[in-house]
């Protein structure tokens, strides 16, 4: 077997540290009481090992840059939202990232969670009624 990564573009992610690891599962409903699609992400060490993300690549880049931030928020203050609706998808992510559980909620119900899709967009699926996952 040779060196190389077991997918295309499966090297390491600029974004995403070298020693990361991550095992992620994302359960996706486009509406209620609709089927349930759900993927799979691990990457050990930088190296992606398993996908069934269409985009495993820019997925790992996509949860390398924020996902400390939406898997794990600061507390604060409480956040003002625009009231907007984008859709009724919701997706679950659950799994480990660096080390750490993750337990996670998204839906579009109005601009700050748009805006936390939009961000791991690689990992949920695309936006505005598209599904980037399926």
């Amino acid at each position: 077997m040779s060196g190389a990564p077991p997918f295309p573009g499966a090297g390491p992610d600029a974004d995403l540290p070298p020693e990361a690891d991550l095992e992620l599962t994302v359960a996706l409903t486009h509406a209620p009481g609709g089927p349930e699609h759900v993927f799979v992400l691990v990457s050990r060490s930088g190296l992606l090992v398993e996908s069934t993300l269409p985009d495993p690549a820019a997925a790992i880049a996509a949860v390398g840059r924020f996902g400390e931030r939406i898997f794990f928020p600061e507390p604060g203050p409480p956040k003002l939202c625009t009231q907007q609706y984008g859709g009724p998808q919701v997706a679950v992510v659950t799994g480990t990232f660096n080390g750490r559980t993750v337990n996670s909620r998204f839906s579009m119900t109005d601009g700050c969670e748009i805006a936390r899709w939009r961000a791991l967009s690689p990992l949920l699926g695309g936006v505005a009624g598209s599904t980037g996952a399926i």
